[in-house]
């Protein structure tokens, strides 16, 4: 499901001037990258500044952290220390969510990204945004699961801890407090 979404003028700049301070703040997670490039190219489309803008404002704090020189695509990752705040509590899927009986969250983390635009990140992007910071301390994440996992009930979710990356599994069904999850979106 694809939803058009325009921010207005005054929206965009300031979503704009927001990523702009995050990307210089932020060197090493986009080194030789220039900003008005990755503007230029987010202001030719008003979706990606929507699904942007939606990762903002649940609390992900966006930023650069690969460039695709071939397809010249800017990859952008949620960055916040923890988990975003405003994508906690949410089970999985909408196949987990129907499937519980008792005390359901409101939504799942499938359903937030579609509506979003975004995927959720692999393990491989959750290794990869590892490389640049210690994330999910305190927090974990749900991650994009494997079908054949998925089939059997289960989903996967990342953190850090004891100064590594995990990658475990629980029921798809399941949410707490303290998971949400993060986000890719491709410009």
């Amino acid at each position: 499901m694809k939803i058009s979404q325009r921010l207005s003028e005054e929206e965009t700049n300031n979503l704009l001037e927001t990523l702009k301070t995050r990307f210089e703040e932020n060197p090493n997670r986009h080194p030789d990258l220039e900003w008005s490039k990755i503007e230029e190219k987010l202001r030719a489309d008003s979706n990606k500044l929507y699904s942007l803008s939606e990762m903002e404002r649940t609390g992900g704090e966006p930023d650069v952290v690969n460039y695709n020189k071939e397809k010249d695509q800017y990859i952008f990752f949620d960055c916040v220390a923890e988990s975003p705040e405003g994508r906690r509590s949410a089970c999985y899927d909408q196949e987990a969510l129907e499937s519980r009986k008792k005390f359901k969250p409101k939504t799942s983390a499938l359903a937030m990204a579609v509506i979003m635009q975004v995927d959720l990140l692999t393990e491989e992007d959750y290794a990869e945004l590892q490389q640049l910071g210690e994330f999910d301390t305190k927090t974990s994440s749900w991650l994009k699961t494997p079908e054949e996992v998925r089939k059997r009930g289960g989903a996967l979710f990342g953190d850090f801890r004891f100064g590594r990356v995990f990658t475990y599994h629980n029921g798809a069904e399941s949410y707490y407090k303290s998971r949400g999850f993060r986000t890719r979106l491709i410009v």
